[in-house]
């Protein structure tokens, strides 16, 4: 739960929308909110919906097993298959799920390398039509600036056919235009920017803001009863006009600002 756009998800559950395809590629807690509404019916997957030392959603694994179709890959294969579209390749080569189950539950196909004449697999490329990125700072342009780990999201963002930004602040353009470093995502990518202060809670933005351990750790135990659940879904999302009351029902400000102190501390328990 890194970075994860919760504010633009909650929303999506709050419209209602339905049959959505996924790309989990290490989706936790932001798979979890979507399988809590329902709005995927497809997932490519790699990792999704566990929340590691904190547990396994139940419902939200019943769901996947029971309502959604997936493919399976791994984390790198979903990777490569963003850059093959970021690079405006139709595929890449990959060897890492050769003689696998996974292998044989994706969409890679098995070719000849036509130099060394080894077997090797072609993952298609993946051009997700929407796509949003929580980043720590943007101007009103789109100019996007990632603290710590990016992982995939400047693939993501050259591979996708819309992109949607939402950002802890809005910067002044100069941010960007003085120090050309400072831009991991440039505005050409971005069709939207949302600032949303604290956009990715109860996730941990690094450098920003920690995880709310016990908020997930609540989310987890109401999935061990479907009332429960309901009520809590109910409670936090849908009863929630915007993401402002849902983090005001959850501690608000002074809930922040002790999981900043704890981003800024060298304990972190989970």
């Amino acid at each position: 739960s890194i970075r994860i756009p919760t504010a633009v998800l909650h929303e999506i559950l709050r419209q209602k929308k339905k049959n959505l395809g996924l790309a989990g590629h290490t989706s936790t807690h932001d798979c979890e909110i979507l399988a809590a509404g329902k709005c995927i019916n497809r997932c490519d997957i790699a990792y999704v919906i566990g929340l590691e030392a904190m547990g396994l959603p139940k419902m939200a694994r019943k769901y996947f097993e029971n309502e959604v179709e997936y493919t399976e890959w791994t984390n790198a294969a979903l990777s490569w298959r963003l850059k093959a579209a970021s690079m405006g390749l139709s595929f890449l080569p990959a060897r890492n799920m050769l003689g696998t189950d996974t292998g044989k539950y994706s969409a890679a196909k098995e070719i000849t390398c036509p130099f060394t004449a080894k077997k090797m697999f072609a993952v298609p490329a993946l051009y997700p039509d929407v796509a949003v990125i929580h980043v720590h700072e943007a101007d009103i342009y789109g100019n996007s600036h990632i603290k710590g780990i990016i992982v995939s999201d400047t693939d993501l963002a050259k591979a996708s056919k819309k992109l949607i930004i939402t950002t802890e602040k809005i910067v002044p353009t100069e941010f960007f235009r003085n120090n050309s470093e400072n831009t991991t995502i440039p505005f050409y990518l971005v069709d939207a920017v949302i600032e949303v202060p604290y956009g990715s809670y109860p996730g941990n933005m690094p450098y920003e803001y920690f995880l709310d351990v016990e908020h997930l750790k609540d989310w987890i135990k109401a999935e061990n009863n479907p009332e429960t659940y309901r009520e809590f879904i109910e409670k936090n999302i849908y009863n929630c006009k915007n993401f402002n009351e849902y983090l005001t029902l959850n501690g608000g400000l002074e809930k922040m600002r002790k999981l900043r102190n704890i981003e800024y501390s060298i304990d972190k328990e989970i």
